[in-house]
């Protein structure tokens, strides 16, 4: 079959999702998927924080999953001000260091 055929459809990058680049999104939609993130993130940390405590009730687990909680409000702030890359390494590394934290503290 040759691409002149009038019974073949012609495909154009635009047309197949595969055949172009993967599509970029938007700042807005970023800064409303770090946003969305941040706050599911923080309500995770929240109920970890609680079984943590039912489990042993330390300082130190109020402390770890306390700053991982501001920091994920320090995100959402960052996000909806529009620096969503710096937020991203931000809620990653805070993410990072409190379950490591918690994994390697007493």
């Amino acid at each position: 079959m040759t691409s002149t055929d009038p019974d073949q459809p012609t495909e154009t990058p635009a047309e197949g999702p595969a055949s172009g680049p993967a599509r970029e999104l938007t700042p807005r939609q970023a800064r409303a998927l770090r946003v969305t993130l941040a706050s599911v993130l923080l309500v995770a940390m929240a109920v970890l924080l609680a079984v943590r405590l039912a489990e042993r009730t330390s300082v130190l687990v109020v402390g770890v999953y306390g700053l991982a909680m501001v920091l994920c409000g320090v995100v959402i702030e960052l996000s909806r001000n529009g620096r969503t890359r710096l937020g991203t390494w931000l809620l990653a590394v805070c993410l990072l260091s409190a379950l490591g934290a918690d994994w390697l503290l007493p």
